[in-house]
């Protein structure tokens, strides 16, 4: 069984301010802003969430199916692609659309601004799961355009599979009964901090009201690691982010840790050691610059995590 991955493939526009953006963003003048940086340094790199994900699954000797839109300029990303094994049968080309684009800088403190072109990913519907001729253990609704997202979370609980709804940079398309449409029935809701609050105000509902929606809850936290809710929120299991050997770029570290809980789902592991394996990958990440930047081989990354967590990856 495969391990569907659906959500954006985009070309990543990363950009480095060499300074901070709170030192030219005048807080009473947020509404006449007018602010230009300087970012000597530009890296093209290739992006997007779902060939993210599926590019973190295959250091996880993980072979998945990516269901995406792309558009006319999609030729330089097929070899790489290629050259990592990402399988791309069911990515469909759409000859009268750019790809998505993502121009994304970052500043000293890691903050980020970003600029999104949707490109054919707001087509993204086109290329829905029921063409998808396979069996499917665990998928993942990742951002995408807003009807591709329902219509994919709508399908595979339809279809039976295990689904997991994670709306991330998605998530101000949807209101409140949009949202608990997608999270009703699913097998996990995924969100960083700054979006579980969203998720909160959006729903009117508090913690242990969506966890019981929901067969279980993860809320990243960046450096302090992230939090899971089970049993209808009942049990609670916080688990420690991994200290990186350096910070390059925290571009892609979100897509990492999807990987880690999608490889569990797979493979019949607790979520507790897929959001471990999340935290190593996503390590891992933020040490190299682009957001598909790790180089690590199957048995490497397995004796990677023997050595930091003390115990044989399943």
């Amino acid at each position: 069984m495969s391990i569907l991955v659906t959500g954006s493939i985009a070309f990543d526009h990363i950009m480095v301010f060499e300074d901070r953006f709170r030192n030219h963003i005048l807080p009473d003048k947020v509404h006449m802003l007018n602010v230009s940086f300087l970012v000597p340094s530009l890296e093209k790199r290739w992006g997007g969430c779902a060939a993210n994900i599926a590019y973190n699954l295959r250091i996880l000797d993980v072979d998945p199916i990516v269901l995406a839109t792309v558009g006319r300029d999609f030729g330089p990303y097929v070899e790489w692609m290629d050259r990592h094994g990402i399988r791309r049968d069911w990515i469909r080309v759409l000859e009268d659309a750019f790809t998505a684009q993502a121009f994304i800088t970052t500043d000293l403190d890691d903050n980020q601004i970003s600029a999104f072109h949707p490109g054919a990913m707001e087509r993204a519907h086109e290329a829905p799961i029921s063409g998808v001729e396979a069996d499917l253990s665990v998928g993942i609704v990742a951002p995408n355009g807003k009807r591709a997202m329902q219509e994919h979370a709508r399908a595979l609980k339809e279809r039976g599979v295990p689904c997991v709804i994670d709306p991330g940079q998605g998530l101000p398309m949807f209101d409140g009964d949009e949202l608990l449409e997608m999270i009703d029935g699913s097998a996990l809701y995924v969100a960083n901090d700054y979006e579980w609050a969203m998720t909160l105000e959006k729903t009117g509902l508090d913690d242990n009201a969506i966890a019981s929606r929901v067969d279980a809850v993860i809320v990243t936290r960046g450096e302090h690691g992230s939090w899971l809710l089970e049993e209808n929120g009942e049990k609670r299991t916080s688990v420690p982010s991994v200290a990186p050997e350096r910070v390059v770029d925290p571009t892609g570290c979100g897509d990492a840790y999807r990987a880690g809980i999608l490889y569990a789902l797979d493979r019949g592991l607790s979520l507790e050691t897929g959001a471990r394996v999340g935290a190593l990958l996503g390590a891992l990440k933020v040490a190299e610059s682009g957001p598909q930047s790790i180089s690590m081989d199957p048995a490497t990354f397995r004796e990677r995590y023997q050595r930091e967590f003390g115990e044989p990856l399943g």
